[in-house]
């Protein structure tokens, strides 16, 4: 029998970002699983921190996905950048956005979650699809650390996260954090252990739920 095999799309060009994203993933190659594939975007910005910038990358996920023979798909990327366009060009095959399944990880971790957001304009977006989603009654808000998607993936931004998820607790009365960007996804455990609350990182949730469905063939 040919091995199952998930395909995970950074839809941005940055390749420390999808280093970042395939080790988080790592603990989730296992044994009799599906393969694990983590691939970058060559056409995508090196950060997604606009609509525009979301919006430019639909077409070539769309591109993408139609012409890979993948099980199912995660789109690591928190703006879920194409995600019901993608979904149409999967052909019925599972498709994952991060956000989304990160935002209904935290519903099951806590009462209110917040989310670690790039930018100001991260805000927004996070805004609109909480609302979309309909689940604004549980969201605590966003805290921007104002960075881009390259830069929450090195060290020196650890300090910057750390204050912003204290923040979402001790101002915003957050109960579960969620990291609003795939390349944070190195830092999740020391952000848990500083601020005491549960951190959620979206891309390991997002490709957990694709192994379920490709497994249970749903």
């Amino acid at each position: 029998m040919t091995r199952r095999r998930i395909l995970v799309i950074n839809p941005n060009s940055s390749a420390s970002v999808t280093a970042a994203i395939d080790d988080a993933v790592a603990p989730l190659r296992i044994a009799g699983g599906p393969e694990i594939t983590v691939e970058g975007l060559a056409e995508g910005p090196p950060s997604i921190t606009s609509q525009r910038d979301a919006d430019s990358v639909v077409m070539p996920l769309v591109g993408r996905v139609a012409r890979d023979d993948a099980d199912a798909f995660v789109l690591a990327c928190f703006s879920d950048p194409g995600l019901h366009a993608v979904r149409e060009a999967a052909g019925g095959r599972p498709v994952m956005g991060i956000a989304e399944w990160g935002i209904l990880r935290a519903l099951t971790l806590g009462e209110r979650f917040g989310v670690i957001a790039l930018s100001p304009s991260s805000i927004r977006r996070q805004q609109r699809m909480v609302r979309q989603i309909g689940v604004d009654g549980r969201y605590a808000g966003s805290w921007s650390v104002g960075a881009s998607a390259a830069e929450t993936a090195g060290a020196d931004i650890r300090g910057r996260l750390i204050e912003a998820g204290r923040a979402l607790v001790t101002q915003r009365g957050a109960d579960v954090v969620v990291m609003g960007c795939a390349g944070m996804a190195s830092h999740r455990s020391a952000i848990a252990e500083a601020i005491g609350v549960p951190v959620v990182e979206p891309a390991q949730q997002a490709v957990a739920a694709a192994i379920g469905a490709v497994l249970l063939r749903a």
